[in-house]
């Protein structure tokens, strides 16, 4: 069954739900937009998210009727979306924004100067299907796909199919305790692909002087990300412009790949538990250097960004906050961080479909987790012989490196009956069903854990094959480790509007 608003097992302290009153269409928060929730930082919420596809002009603005062509029954087909669907938000189609914003949410005692942790605990879906929309003139391939005519000019929500949007329908599978898009591929075989829940929309409340934000921009605020990166266990940092943060959430995905060529990703509405902690400058700079652009954590990866309607631009912008990061935060020279980055992280664009492209440079922590040794060598002649590496020694060298430096961990359950993906027990405070507060924190407090393991022991050569060098090199202590204090600089409330 679908996950109806308000029902099934709510993670978070506070609910928010998606409603006419509580969400925006097609716009980001600004310093003037009135937060619909107030909480204390540090604290959980559980958002009812709501996806555009099926609500949108181009499909009736009805979703009754869209999803009956698919098959689905109304008892599937979401509340709220029907609600909003049906309210008398105005919104034009093909020139406002097409994406349901939640929120904003108001952090209490964040200031400008501050930084915003957002901590991604869960990402249920709340509907057993998804769906891929192709539109004219959208996408890399824009004027190639979709393979239908134009769209007449008298098109409208009451003449729907004369936009002749072409629409992927995909069903929601578990598998071994894994969820999966599926969908016939027209050869007798199907075409199936694991979830990867997130949400494309994170965003700051812009400190911009008139007019709206659209809700397909990105930039310092966050906004429409779009980073596969973002699920469960992923930390998202954005530099906070305006008193109280002014948190929303917008356009949830059951996966998306880099790119997003087609405009859209596998559209699906999500329920989401985060948690938003405010980090003063000392907090924030132990964890981020002098970066102060939004940055992705998770247990493998540094993720800096980049914004510019120019995609070579955008990747531009995500190298040298790479640089800023490595340099600042690692302790690398500015050269050496050049050299590391051309040689060993990925970037990638997060969409090409026109407007702020994203783009993203991925690092690897692990990279950074061994000792500098004292004296560079190269390693011994590959004629030595090699000692104390029993397979015993080896396993427990593997089973630790895989223990340690966990944070959190995604894992499948909850919410909709078999429908889930997010961390189990992983902090979100306990509660149940219906809207408002539940209860005081249970959770344990967020913490980083350290990075990977460092490497394995050096294997040792027999002592007539040692060098005075390698014995003053293995006896030196290691430095500090690169990961910053667990403070994570969450502070009382001391200003704000009550709750």
């Amino acid at each position: 069954m679908a996950l109806q608003p308000g029902r099934g097992k709510i993670e978070g302290r506070h609910y928010l739900p998606s409603t006419p009153e509580t969400i925006s269409w097609g716009a980001l928060p600004t310093a003037r937009t009135r937060p619909v929730l107030s909480i204390d930082p540090g604290t959980t919420v559980t958002i009812d998210t709501v996806s555009q596809e099926g609500i949108l002009e181009d499909q009736g603005r009805d979703p009754d009727t869209f999803f009956r062509g698919f098959g689905v029954a109304p008892s599937e087909v979401l509340e709220d979306a029907r609600a909003i669907a049906a309210s008398g938000i105005p919104h034009r189609f093909g020139r406002d924004g097409a994406h349901i914003v939640t929120g904003p949410v108001y952090v209490r005692g964040a200031e400008p100067g501050d930084v915003l942790r957002i901590d991604v605990i869960s990402l249920h879906p709340r509907a057993r299907y998804g769906v891929i929309s192709t539109r004219h003139g959208s996408g890399l391939l824009a004027g190639e796909f979709p393979e239908t005519p134009a769209p007449d000019l008298d098109a409208d929500a009451r003449r729907w199919q004369a936009y002749r949007t072409t629409t992927s329908f995909f069903a929601v599978e578990r598998r071994r305790g894994r969820l999966f898009g599926s969908m016939p591929s027209g050869r007798d075989t199907r075409i199936r692909f694991p979830l990867n829940p997130t949400l494309g929309i994170m965003a700051v409340a812009a400190d911009v002087a008139d007019g709206p934000v659209a809700s397909d921009s990105a930039g310092r605020h966050g906004g429409a990300l779009d980073c596969r990166d973002l699920g469960p266990g992923a930390h998202l940092y954005l530099p906070i412009q305006v008193p109280g943060a002014l948190f929303a959430v917008g356009d949830p995905h059951y996966a998306v790949g880099d790119g997003m060529i087609g405009a859209t990703a596998l559209e699906g509405p999500l329920r989401a538990t985060l948690r938003l902690v405010t980090l003063r400058d000392a907090a924030a700079r132990a964890t981020l250097g002098a970066l102060r652009d939004p940055f992705i954590e998770t247990d493998e990866l540094w993720i800096t960004s980049g914004f510019d309607p120019d995609p070579r631009e955008a990747l531009r912008r995500a190298a040298r906050a790479a640089v800023t990061f490595l340099q600042t935060k690692v302790g690398l020279d500015r050269a050496a961080a050049l050299a590391y980055l051309s040689s060993a992280a990925d970037f990638g664009v997060g969409r090409l479909v026109g407007g702020s492209e994203s783009g993203y440079c991925r690092i690897r922590r692990a990279d950074f987790s061994e000792p500098t040794p004292v004296k560079a060598r190269l390693p011994r002649a590959g004629f030595a012989r090699i000692v104390g590496t029993a397979d015993g020694d080896l396993d427990r060298d593997h089973d630790h490196s895989q223990d340690s430096g966990r944070d959190h961990a995604a894992a499948a359950g909850g919410g909709a009956g078999d429908l889930g993906v997010g961390d189990d027990h992983s902090g979100a405070d306990g509660g149940h069903g219906g809207a408002g507060d539940h209860g005081p924190d249970h959770g344990p407090d967020h913490s980083h854990g350290d990075d990977q393991a460092g490497a394995r022991d050096e294997a040792r050569v027999p002592d007539q094959h040692r060098s005075p060098d390698q014995d003053r090199t293995e006896n030196t202590p290691p430095p500090p480790a690169l990961e910053p204090t667990t403070d994570d600089g969450a502070t009382p409330a001391t200003r704000g509007p009550a709750a």
